[in-house]
C-alpha cells in the first residue's frame, strides 16, 4: 500500500532489513542503501510507509469480508516457483487454497485468446481434463474462451485448478464467471490475484498477471492464440524471463485464430503438442528437480535480485529465446500509424488516461496497440505507467 515501492523494490528491502518490520522501522537513509532507492524516492516512500497503516486496515477486513487470504512471499507456503521469478508478488490475495507441497504440487499453465474458435474450445478441454485426470494443476486466467475452458474441464474431471485475475478478488471478473470462481474456491483449487482487494479489472493489469500465470507452473501450453493475443506476452515471459517449458497447439494455417501459435512453432520459441502425453513428458524433467530441490538452479534464468545464487538456464532456452524475439513475423513487422504516434508521445512514462489525451486515439484501440508494442518489446511496464524500452 506503499506509493514507490513495488514487488522488486520490496523484495531488495527485505533482504537488506531481513524482514518487513525491519524495512518499517527503518528511516530515510536505510532506504537508500536499497539499491534503486535515491533521495526523493526514499523520502516519497517513508512518508507512504507511515501512511499505510490505516490502508493496509482495510486491506485486510475487506479480504475477511469476502474470505480470502493474504499470503505472503516469506510464508513457508509461498508457492516456490513464483518465488524463482525476477519480480515475484510481495503478497498473494486468495480465495481457496494454494497447495504446493502436496495436491499443487505439479501446475500447468494454459492460455490463449478470448476470442477464440470451436476447435480452441475442444482442444482446451481436451488438454486440461487430460492433464488435470493425471494429477496436474490447471494454471489461466479465469477469461472467456480459452481459459474458462480450461478451468471448467478441469473441475469437470474432478481436478485441480487455479484462476489468476487482473483485478482485485473483491471483483468477479469476467461477471459470468462468478459461479466458476466459487466452485473453483469451495476446495478444488484457488482464485489468485496479487492485487488489492477493490481494484477494477483494466488492461493494464493483465501483462503483470500473465507473469504470475507463467511464475507459478511448470510449463506453458498456448492452446490458441491470434497474432495480438496476450498469451503471446505469457509465452514470452515463460522462456526468456523464467525459463519455463513453452508448448504451442497447431491450428489451420488459414486461421487467424492460429497465427500466434504457428509464428511460435516456426520461430523456434515453443515445442509443438498434439497430445497430453507430449505435455507429461516434456514436463517429466523439470517435475523431478522441482521434486528433488534442484528446479530454481536448473531453470531459473535471472539472478538480478539474488546475485550470490548461481543459476544456470535451461538447455537452449538462449537459443529459444532468441529466435522468439527476432524470427517471429509479429515482432518484426512494421510498426502501424498508431503505434508510431503512441511511442511518439512516450517522451516520459504515462498512464494509459494520459496516454488517450496525448494521443487521441480510442481507448480499445489504444489498449490494443499497447498489447502489441509489449510483444515487439518496443514499451514496458512501469507500475500503471507505459514507457518506451530501453
Amino acid at each position: 500500500m506503499t506509493p514507490g515501492l513495488g514487488p522488486v523494490l520490496i523484495v531488495r528491502a527485505i533482504e537488506e532489513f531481513g524482514s518487513a518490520e525491519g524495512v518499517l522501522a527503518t528511516n530515510e537513509s536505510g532506504l537508500r542503501r536499497i539499491k534503486g532507492i535515491g533521495p526523493e524516492k526514499a523520502r516519497t516512500i517513508l512518508m507512504g510507509m507511515r501512511e499505510s497503516e490505516q490502508h493496509a486496515a482495510a486491506e485486510l477486513a475487506e479480504a475477511e469480508r469476502i474470505g480470502a487470504t493474504v499470503l505472503p512471499i516469506t510464508s513457508a507456503s509461498y508457492p516456490p516457483l513464483l518465488a524463482q521469478i525476477p519480480d515475484p508478488p510481495p503478497i498473494l490475495y486468495i480465495r481457496g487454497e494454494i497447495r504446493p507441497d502436496d495436491l499443487d504440487h505439479y501446475p500447468v499453465a494454459m492460455v490463449g485468446s478470448r476470442s477464440c474458435t470451436h476447435y480452441g474450445i475442444e482442444q482446451a478441454e481436451r488438454f486440461a481434463g487430460a492433464l488435470a485426470q493425471a494429477g496436474l494443476t490447471i494454471v489461466s486466467g479465469g477469461a472467456r474462451g480459452i481459459d474458462t475452458a480450461a478451468h471448467r474441464a478441469a473441475l469437470r474431471l474432478n481436478g485441480r485448478t487455479i484462476a489468476v485475475l487482473g483485478c482485485g478478488l473483491s471483483h468477479a471478473y469476467p461477471p459470468d464467471n462468478k459461479d466458476l470462481f466459487d466452485q473453483i474456491a469451495a476446495g478444488r483449487g484457488a482464485i489468485v490475484s496479487e492485487l488489492p482487494m477493490r481494484v477494477n479489472p483494466d488492461a493494464l493489469n493483465f501483462p503483470a498477471r500473465n507473469r504470475i500465470i507463467s511464475g507459478l507452473s511448470l510449463g506453458v501450453m498456448v492452446i490458441e492464440a491470434g497474432r495480438g493475443s496476450g498469451a503471446l506476452i505469457t509465452a514470452r515471459v515463460a522462456v526468456e524471463e523464467h525459463g519455463r517449458e513453452v508448448f504451442a497447439l497447431p491450428g489451420r494455417v488459414d486461421s487467424q485464430a492460429s497465427l500466434g501459435c504457428l509464428d511460435l512453432l516456426r520461430a523456434g520459441g515453443a515445442e509443438l503438442v498434439t497430445h497430453p502425453d507430449d505435455v507429461i513428458q516434456s514436463l517429466e524433467t523439470p517435475a523431478r528437480h522441482l521434486y528433488q530441490g534442484t528446479h530454481e538452479s536448473r531453470y531459473a534464468t535471472n539472478s538480478a535480485l539474488f546475485p550470490e545464487v548461481d543459476r544456470h538456464s535451461v538447455p537452449d532456452s538462449d537459443e529459444r529465446a532468441a529466435s522468439l524475439t527476432l524470427a517471429t513475423p509479429e515482432i518484426d513487422s512494421s510498426l502501424s500509424d498508431s503505434q508510431r504516434t503512441i511511442l511518439g508521445a512516450l517522451d516520459a512514462p504515462k498512464t494509459f488516461d494520459e496516454l488517450v489525451r496525448d494521443t487521441a486515439i480510442p481507448a480499445a484501440a489504444l489498449r490494443s496497440d499497447i498489447s502489441m508494442l509489449e510483444i515487439k518489446r518496443r514499451v514496458r511496464r512501469e507500475g500503471s505507467k507505459v514507457a518506451k524500452a530501453r
